[in-house]
Protein backbone atom coordinates (compact mmCIF):
# COMPACT_ATOMS: atom_id res chain seq x y z
CA UNK A 1 0.00 0.00 0.00
CA UNK A 2 1.42 3.56 -1.04
CA UNK A 3 1.30 5.80 1.84
CA UNK A 4 1.78 9.74 1.18
CA UNK A 5 1.89 12.20 3.72
CA UNK A 6 0.62 16.11 2.98
CA UNK A 7 1.68 18.21 5.98
CA UNK A 8 0.65 21.40 7.09
CA UNK A 9 -1.08 23.49 9.13
CA UNK A 10 -3.92 24.31 7.32
CA UNK A 11 -5.01 27.49 9.18
CA UNK A 12 -7.62 27.43 7.40
CA UNK A 13 -7.51 24.73 4.40
CA UNK A 14 -7.93 26.41 1.14
CA UNK A 15 -8.82 25.30 -2.12
CA UNK A 16 -5.42 25.68 -3.01
CA UNK A 17 -4.50 22.66 -0.12
CA UNK A 18 -7.81 20.83 -1.61
CA UNK A 19 -6.50 20.96 -5.33
CA UNK A 20 -3.25 19.20 -4.19
CA UNK A 21 -4.83 16.81 -2.10
CA UNK A 22 -7.23 15.69 -4.77
CA UNK A 23 -4.62 15.56 -7.09
CA UNK A 24 -2.15 13.78 -4.35
CA UNK A 25 -5.00 11.00 -4.39
CA UNK A 26 -3.75 9.78 -7.86
CA UNK A 27 -0.19 8.97 -6.27
CA UNK A 28 -1.66 6.93 -3.32
CA UNK A 29 -3.47 4.36 -2.17
CA UNK A 30 -3.68 5.89 1.29
CA UNK A 31 -3.43 9.99 2.20
CA UNK A 32 -2.30 10.94 5.69
CA UNK A 33 -3.11 14.93 6.15
CA UNK A 34 -0.57 15.52 8.75
CA UNK A 35 -1.77 18.41 10.79
CA UNK A 36 0.63 20.43 12.24
CA UNK A 37 1.19 21.75 15.57
CA UNK A 38 3.06 24.69 15.28
CA UNK A 39 3.35 26.92 18.62
CA UNK A 40 5.37 29.23 16.92
CA UNK A 41 2.49 30.37 14.35
CA UNK A 42 0.20 31.09 16.79
CA UNK A 43 -2.99 29.69 14.71
CA UNK A 44 -6.28 31.23 14.50
CA UNK A 45 -7.99 27.88 14.47
CA UNK A 46 -7.78 25.42 17.25
CA UNK A 47 -5.87 22.02 16.50
CA UNK A 48 -9.53 20.41 17.02
CA UNK A 49 -11.09 22.81 14.62
CA UNK A 50 -8.62 22.43 11.95
CA UNK A 51 -8.82 18.63 11.86
CA UNK A 52 -12.37 18.80 11.68
CA UNK A 53 -12.35 21.50 8.97
CA UNK A 54 -9.73 19.32 6.63
CA UNK A 55 -12.20 15.74 7.37
CA UNK A 56 -15.07 17.38 6.24
CA UNK A 57 -13.64 19.17 3.38
CA UNK A 58 -11.94 15.83 1.96
CA UNK A 59 -14.77 13.81 2.60
CA UNK A 60 -16.28 13.90 -0.80
CA UNK A 61 -12.59 13.72 -2.35
CA UNK A 62 -12.03 9.99 -0.28
CA UNK A 63 -15.15 8.63 -1.58
CA UNK A 64 -14.54 10.22 -5.37
CA UNK A 65 -11.17 8.88 -5.31
CA UNK A 66 -11.82 5.23 -3.35
CA UNK A 67 -8.40 6.69 -1.51
CA UNK A 68 -8.36 6.61 2.28
CA UNK A 69 -7.55 9.68 3.85
CA UNK A 70 -7.29 10.09 7.64
CA UNK A 71 -6.54 13.11 9.03
CA UNK A 72 -3.29 13.07 11.89
CA UNK A 73 -2.14 16.00 13.98
CA UNK A 74 1.78 15.74 14.90
CA UNK A 75 4.15 17.88 16.75
CA UNK A 76 7.04 16.04 15.79
CA UNK A 77 9.57 16.33 12.91
CA UNK A 78 7.83 15.97 9.47
CA UNK A 79 10.71 12.98 8.90
CA UNK A 80 9.44 11.04 11.93
CA UNK A 81 5.61 11.84 11.61
CA UNK A 82 6.12 9.81 8.12
CA UNK A 83 7.84 6.96 9.97
CA UNK A 84 4.71 6.88 12.48
CA UNK A 85 2.67 7.03 9.68
CA UNK A 86 3.91 4.49 7.72
CA UNK A 87 4.18 7.11 4.68
CA UNK A 88 6.86 6.37 1.87
CA UNK A 89 6.26 9.38 0.10
CA UNK A 90 6.04 13.16 1.52
CA UNK A 91 3.60 15.20 -0.51
CA UNK A 92 4.19 19.06 -0.76
CA UNK A 93 2.39 21.86 -2.90
CA UNK A 94 4.82 24.33 -4.86
CA UNK A 95 3.11 27.71 -5.42
CA UNK A 96 6.23 30.09 -6.81
CA UNK A 97 9.84 29.40 -6.87
CA UNK A 98 10.88 31.07 -3.84
CA UNK A 99 8.60 27.92 -2.05
CA UNK A 100 10.98 25.67 -4.39
CA UNK A 101 14.19 27.29 -2.30
CA UNK A 102 12.79 26.46 1.36
CA UNK A 103 11.28 22.79 -0.04
CA UNK A 104 14.67 22.01 -1.26
CA UNK A 105 16.94 22.49 1.81
CA UNK A 106 14.02 20.44 3.87
CA UNK A 107 14.04 17.59 1.14
CA UNK A 108 18.27 17.55 2.01
CA UNK A 109 17.34 17.65 5.69
CA UNK A 110 14.64 14.87 5.75
CA UNK A 111 16.85 12.66 3.40
CA UNK A 112 19.63 12.86 6.09
CA UNK A 113 17.49 11.65 8.51
CA UNK A 114 15.63 9.12 6.82
CA UNK A 115 16.49 8.30 2.93
CA UNK A 116 13.42 5.81 2.82
CA UNK A 117 11.10 8.79 2.22
CA UNK A 118 10.85 10.20 -0.72
CA UNK A 119 9.34 14.23 -0.87
CA UNK A 120 7.20 14.71 -4.38
CA UNK A 121 6.28 18.13 -4.79
CA UNK A 122 2.86 18.86 -6.64
CA UNK A 123 2.58 22.79 -8.15
CA UNK A 124 -0.65 24.58 -7.92
CA UNK A 125 -3.04 24.78 -9.85
CA UNK A 126 -2.28 27.98 -12.10
CA UNK A 127 -6.18 29.39 -10.09
CA UNK A 128 -4.90 28.86 -6.69
CA UNK A 129 -0.94 29.81 -7.12
CA UNK A 130 -1.30 32.86 -5.41
CA UNK A 131 -3.56 31.43 -2.50
CA UNK A 132 -1.76 31.13 0.78
CA UNK A 133 -3.36 30.86 4.32
CA UNK A 134 -1.80 33.96 5.52
CA UNK A 135 -3.08 35.88 3.26
CA UNK A 136 -7.02 34.68 3.58
CA UNK A 137 -6.69 35.68 6.77
CA UNK A 138 -6.22 39.03 6.18
CA UNK A 139 -8.13 39.56 3.73
CA UNK A 140 -11.15 38.14 6.06
CA UNK A 141 -10.00 39.94 8.77
CA UNK A 142 -10.29 43.38 6.58
CA UNK A 143 -14.12 42.47 5.53
CA UNK A 144 -12.80 41.32 1.75
CA UNK A 145 -14.08 38.50 -0.24
CA UNK A 146 -12.70 35.01 0.63
CA UNK A 147 -14.94 33.15 -1.61
CA UNK A 148 -12.33 32.51 -4.42
CA UNK A 149 -9.92 31.04 -2.19
CA UNK A 150 -11.75 28.67 0.40
CA UNK A 151 -14.95 26.60 0.45
CA UNK A 152 -17.99 27.58 1.77
CA UNK A 153 -18.22 26.20 5.30
CA UNK A 154 -14.72 27.41 6.22
CA UNK A 155 -15.17 31.03 4.78
CA UNK A 156 -18.13 31.01 7.28
CA UNK A 157 -15.75 29.92 9.67
CA UNK A 158 -13.26 32.43 9.05
CA UNK A 159 -16.39 35.07 9.11
CA UNK A 160 -17.45 34.04 12.79
CA UNK A 161 -13.88 33.88 14.19
CA UNK A 162 -13.17 36.99 12.67
CA UNK A 163 -16.23 38.78 13.46
CA UNK A 164 -15.99 41.96 16.14
CA UNK A 165 -17.15 41.49 19.30
CA UNK A 166 -19.95 43.85 20.65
Amino acid sequence: MRTGLYPGTFDPVTLGHLDVIRRATALVDRLVIGVAINRDKGPLFTLEERVEMIAEETADIARDSGVEILVHPFENLLIQCAHDVGAQMIIRGLRAVSDFEYEFQMVGMNRAMNDDVETVFLMADAHHQAIASRLVKEIARLGGDISNFVPPRVEQALKARLAPTK
